[in-house]
Parts: structure tokens; sequence; C-alpha cells
């Protein structure tokens, strides 16, 4: 039998593994998490599950569809709206608190604009995809606050669920230099210059989704059959897939 203290670790592993999933771009919108399947992978029981996802679901990761399961979100563009302005308000407050960039957060933060110019290189998506949101849960981790570095993370693991159903292009040179910028801001003690490029920079991300683009609920379909994913010209057709109110 678990004591108290081995459930909450175990919830937490639950929690981090598929938060983790989603900010590398492996776990994808609308992904179903079975009860069944998380409880042998994790080897526990379903209600240790079960508890995990209700605490993912409180922090806007998951939602409980009646008789289907756990689904990761899909953010409608009035939730992605939010989360942007959200961002906006966490990021910048956030940079403007600071007072300096230590020797160390300085080299942190230089390793990683070099891991994304190397992604770069390579034309590693995937890696970059987890880096452009990890550079922002890097400086949050500079600021030592724990609770900032959690809404900071959940919100970016939001913001790639978002980029995964509304970004249309994927433009990582805009974002890098972006990161740049804020860097340079940093290192020059410039906090509020930082803030306001941080603000620029989001505004930038979004300005590059399309949201018009409706979720495609047969996006997983055509990933398993190699299919091109759903275009703004090719519009779900059938009737029988729309939901009538």
């Amino acid at each position: 039998m678990q004591d108290s203290h081995t459930s909450e670790t175990t919830q937490k592993s639950i929690e981090t593994m598929i938060v983790s999933g989603i900010l590398s771009a492996k776990i994808r919108p609308g992904t179903r998490l079975g009860e069944n399947q998380l409880a042998a992978v994790f080897g526990v029981s379903r209600t240790r599950v079960r508890e995990a996802m209700m605490r993912l679901e409180t922090r806007g990761i998951v939602h409980v569809s009646a008789r289907r399961g756990w689904f990761v979100v899909e953010p409608s563009a009035e939730e992605a709206i939010a989360v942007y302005e959200a961002r906006r308000v966490v990021e910048a407050g956030l940079l403007r608190s600071m007072r300096m960039l230590t020797d160390e957060g300085c080299k942190t933060l230089d390793a990683h604009l070099n891991e994304e110019k190397s992604a770069m290189a390579a034309g590693d998506r995937q890696r970059l995809t987890y880096l452009m949101g990890d550079f922002h849960i890097r400086i949050a981790e500079l600021s030592g606050n724990a609770i900032i570095i959690d809404i900071l993370r959940d919100l970016t693991a939001r913001t790639i669920l978002i980029s995964m159903l509304y970004q249309s292009e994927f433009h990582a040179a805009q974002s890098h230099d972006g990161h740049c910028r804020i860097f340079e801001a940093m290192q020059a003690g410039d906090f509020v210059r930082a803030a306001e490029l941080s603000v620029q920079h989001i505004d930038e991300v979004e300005m590059g989704l399309d949201l018009t683009t409706r979720p495609d609920p047969l996006s997983e379909l055509r990933r398993s059959l190699s299919l091109p994913p759903r275009t703004a010209s090719s519009p779900l057709r059938k009737p029988q897939l729309q939901r009538s109110n």
C-alpha cells in the first residue's frame, strides 16, 4: 500500500511527464489519455491516475469527456487570446521585477540560445518547439520563485498546444532573434527594455496564428496514415462529423 508521500510523488510524476510531452510537442491537442494505459505505464492504480488527471484539469491542460475519458485540451481561439494575454502580464512583470542577471544566469541563457541555433541548423523542428518554449521557463527559473515557474510552465504548455492547432508556419529564426534581443537587454541590465521586448516577441508569435482555423478531429488518423494535415482550403465536408446544437 502506498503512503501519502509516495502517492503524491506518483501523481506529480504523471503530471510532469504529460506536461513535458506537451512542451516537447510529442503529445498533441486532443490526445486521449487512457486511465488503464497510464496506470499500466506508471505501475499505479487508476485512482492515482485519475487524481493526477484532475490536478491537470485544474491547470487547464486536460479535460474529461463523459463516457469517453481524459483528453489533452484543444484551446479555442478565445482561450488562445487569453493565454497570450496572460503570458504578456506574467513575463513582462517578471522581467520588470528583476534587478540583475548573474554570471550563472547569463551562462544558462547563452547556452540555451546556442542550443536553439544548433537545432535550427539541424532542422530539428520538434527540438526547436521545445527550446523555444523552454527559453521563457529558463528566465522564470532565474527568479527562484516556484509559483511563477509553475504558472509559466503551464502557460507555455498551453501556448505549444495553441501553436499546434493554429500556427500555419513555424518562424524559428524570428523567435530566436526575439530571444536574443531579450537576452541582450538583460545582459545590459535594462530589464524594463527586456520586458518591452518580451511583449513585442509574444505579439509577433500571436500574429503568426490563424485563429480562424478550426481543430481537425481527424488529425490523429491523418498522421497515422501519413496523410498531409488538413488545410484551410480543405474543410471537413461530412455533415455527420459536425455537432448539432
